[in-house]
């Protein structure tokens, strides 16, 4: 079987595809288009939040185990093709995840300085295929968005650069940072302070930055009477509404930074042109609904700005020959198997593609956490094992476990192996044990495989 995708997801299916109870042998090749497994644990997660980059570890174990081999730097569509899995595999699962910003359809979302914020996270979190140049000459900027990635993005913009040198980020991130103009931050959110997406201990770690003031508006502190049933309904929104409500008692310190918090607050342009990129934010003041929602209330204001990040969610991309949603950025599937289509809503009564299956964010949407990935990497294999079971499963011309390798070997596809990882980490770790620190990421995939093939 072949897995494409080496993130939680892809690594959370092989995982218990081995220990699922079956009744047929099982060899499993796990494709990753990257130099490096592991997906957003290690091209989307901050660097200053080990605590999640911990879940690294799990995945390591699990790879490290030997009954899943690894194929990195392989790009499906391009070094190999669905026609090439079939060949070889019977059945194909795609954890390709979403790695791209969601779209932001406002007037101006194209001016210079509007940024996506999964474009900013691939630079500090120094992503292989990205410019190591991030422009950080704006003084004042806006991040619409109220989740945890908007968050991240906030703090990293928020915090002093010398506050990041015990992480992994390599020495142009911590230029990037080190040269940055910031001085006020602001995160703006269409709802109120109890429909928030943040988790709790991201948004109090927001609070201990250092030589940064928390700036918020009483006025935009409004909880009606759904607000105080989801409060009391839910230990994390209480959690976060308390966190949110002491940031109000703050006094500001004089710190050099500032990090401001907007609730109610809808965004409807980005100001600017061409000429100038952006010079400011439009937005409409929301009110509580009662019901969870918010409606506009028709009074505007614009907020002088510098520059907008966008941080609104991910979104998948199409693979080649792969049934594609472009609408919900998802593989057409029903719980996992692939169905012919291009309509997620009309999924089910389209023919399944025997054989092909999702998991992961490619296969539901970017929603729910990390560990969310394991059940639904459950659900899809359930129902790979009841058609194996069954004899649904097409059956691959060449299936031996060397025919792969001879293919990628004869198309000149300079793959990674696990073994490669290993070195890369050894190399990566000893980049950081002069500076004290656990490791610096190396940042160009041309580097990142040449430590993988240095015996």
């Amino acid at each position: 079987m072949a897995i494409v995708g080496a993130g939680p997801a892809g690594i959370y299916a092989a995982d218990l595809l081995t220990k699922a109870e079956r009744d047929f042998e099982l060899s499993i090749d796990l494709f990753e288009r990257l130099p490096a497994p592991f997906g957003l644990v290690r091209y989307g997660v901050a660097p200053d939040h080990p605590r999640i980059k911990g879940i690294q570890n799990a995945l390591i174990k699990v790879l490290d185990r030997g009954d899943v081999r690894l194929l990195a730097n392989v790009d499906f569509g391009t070094d190999i093709t669905l026609e090439d899995l079939r060949h070889h595999y019977d059945a194909i699962i795609f954890s390709t995840g979403s790695f791209d910003d969601a779209r932001l359809d406002l007037p101006g979302v194209d001016l210079p300085r509007s940024y996506g914020a999964a474009d900013f996270v691939n630079w500090y979190d120094a992503h292989p295929d990205v410019s190591q140049e991030w422009p950080l000459d704006s003084e004042r900027v806006a991040v619409i968005g109220n989740g945890n990635v908007a968050l991240d993005v906030a703090r990293v913009l928020a915090k002093q650069a010398d506050d990041m040198l015990s992480t992994e980020i390599p020495h142009h991130v911590y230029e990037g940072l080190r040269d940055s103009k910031v001085t006020d931050v602001h995160v703006f959110g269409r709802r109120g302070p109890a429909q928030t997406k943040f988790t709790p201990l991201e948004l109090r770690e927001v609070g201990l930055v250092k030589d940064v003031d928390i700036v918020v508006y009483p006025e935009d502190y409004e909880f009606d009477e759904a607000s105080m049933a989801a409060i009391h309904s839910s230990n994390q929104t209480k959690q976060v509404t308390k966190t949110l409500t002491d940031f109000t008692l703050r006094e500001p310190t004089g710190a050099s930074r500032r990090l401001h918090f907007h609730f109610l607050h809808s965004p409807v342009e980005i100001l600017g042109d061409e000429d100038s990129g952006v010079t400011g934010l439009r937005t409409e003041r929301q009110q509580l609904d009662g019901n969870g929602g918010v409606v506009g209330t028709g009074t505007m204001h614009d907020w002088d700005l510098d520059a907008v990040y966008r941080a609104v969610g991910y979104f998948g991309s199409p693979l080649s020959q792969i049934p594609f949603d472009a609408s919900k950025g998802v593989i057409t599937n029903v719980e996992g198997r692939v169905h012919a289509g291009d309509s997620q809503a009309a999924a089910a009564d389209t023919p399944v593609i025997d054989g092909l299956y999702a998991t992961g964010w490619i296969k539901r949407g970017p929603v729910g956490l990390i560990g969310h990935t394991k059940g639904d990497a459950l659900e899809t294999i359930t129902h790979l094992i009841e058609d194996r079971n069954a004899g649904r499963l097409p059956e691959p011309e060449e299936p031996s476990e060397d025919a792969i390798i001879a293919l990628l070997e004869s198309r000149g596809v300079d793959f990674a192996d696990w073994d490669g990882f290993h070195r890369l980490e050894s190399a990566e770790r000893a980049l950081g044990e002069p500076q004290g620190r656990e490791r610096m990421k190396i940042a160009t995939r041309h580097e990142m495989l040449e430590h993988s093939r240095r015996q």
